[in-house]
């Protein structure tokens, strides 16, 4: 097969299946300006930080406790800020996506 001939992954196959979505739906791509990638990136930057940081404090703390219900309950406090730093970061891509500050 050549060219053009060659079969599609499912990923390509979804990927322009979203792209014919959003033309229906009258969303526009974009090309994302410097100013938007560089708030994208730090925006991961510092989740990423911020998701090590709180791994590393998650560690210590667990080290420390053997009671079975104290551990569940890190676990938790752990997963939700996980949860919230990802949700944060999320916001903040799309805000930077949207061309806001």
């Amino acid at each position: 097969m050549a060219g053009g001939d060659e079969p599609k992954s499912a990923y390509e196959l979804a990927m322009e299946r979203l792209r014919k979505k959003d033309r229906d739906e009258g969303i526009e791509e974009r090309a994302l300006t410097p100013a938007e990638r560089e708030a994208i990136a730090e925006a991961r930057r510092v989740a990423e930080a911020r998701l090590a940081e709180r791994e590393i404090l998650h560690t210590s703390k667990m080290r420390g406790v053997l009671e079975r219900e104290a551990r569940e309950e890190l676990e938790q406090e752990y997963r939700r800020d996980r949860e919230r730093i990802i949700s944060e970061r999320d916001r903040k891509i799309e805000q930077a996506r949207r061309g806001g500050k």
